[in-house]
């Protein structure tokens, strides 16, 4: 369920300039989008996990708002980032 740590060294440097850099906002939206994938998987096994349901929306709505900053800063790097990850938005 959780992210591994080879997993997310992977994101980052597939989404960030250097191993490092964790903060950059297509970094935080890749991880979010990793989370989010195994707390799905998580609920279709478990679906009275009203918690862990909580949590996922949570989640949910911080990449909606770094994805909606990230669209008004540049938007064709927003439309690489959502193909890349294969998000519907």
């Amino acid at each position: 369920m959780a992210v591994t740590k080879e997993r997310k060294l992977e994101i980052i440097k597939k989404f960030g300039e250097n191993e490092g850099d964790s903060g950059k906002d297509a970094v935080q939206v890749a991880l979010l989008t990793e989370r989010i994938i195994g707390l799905t998987e998580h609920l279709k096994a478990n679906k009275k996990d009203y918690s862990t349901k909580r949590g996922l929306l949570k989640l949910v709505g911080r990449r909606r708002k770094l994805l909606s900053y990230i669209e008004k800063k540049d938007v064709q790097r927003y439309r690489e980032l959502v193909a890349e990850l294969g998000l519907r938005k």
